[in-house]
């Protein structure tokens, strides 16, 4: 599956506020009775990535967690789930900005259709924060 969007910023811009935990935490959910209070990154192979994303009411939550399997600067992130799901993004210059394009396989609990809903709404958060 693949979700895309352009982003009115720079490259540099974008790349930090994909990586930083205190700019990850304000748009690293899918909606907006989700949150994400923590964020911990560690760019690099075989580093680790890990985001605790609860509802606002603390009724549930889950970790989403990676290893980075493939790093460019600023240009292309891939990484590996934790059931071996693998998700690419890459970060290319376009006549809007910057384009986000991420790729990944969808899990079996929920329909395609959902997950790319959700994959959406974050990228849509994403853009939203950056471009504030």
């Amino acid at each position: 599956m693949a979700i895309e969007t352009p982003v009115n910023t720079t490259l540099e811009r974008a790349w930090d506020a994909w990586l930083t935990p205190a700019d990850i935490m304000p748009w690293n959910f899918a909606s907006d009775d989700w949150c994400c209070p923590k964020a911990e990154i560690d760019l690099r192979i075989k580093g680790k990535f890990s985001y605790r994303m609860p509802v606002k009411d603390g009724a549930i939550g889950f970790d989403f967690s990676a290893v980075f399997t493939k790093v460019k600067n600023k240009a292309l992130i891939e990484y590996q789930l934790e059931d071996n799901r693998k998700v690419v993004i890459s970060f290319s210059e376009s006549a809007q900005g910057i384009k986000v394009v991420e790729i990944f396989k969808a899990e079996d609990e929920h329909t395609g259709a959902q997950q790319k809903q959700g994959w959406q709404g974050i990228l849509n958060n994403f853009k939203r924060y950056v471009e504030k």
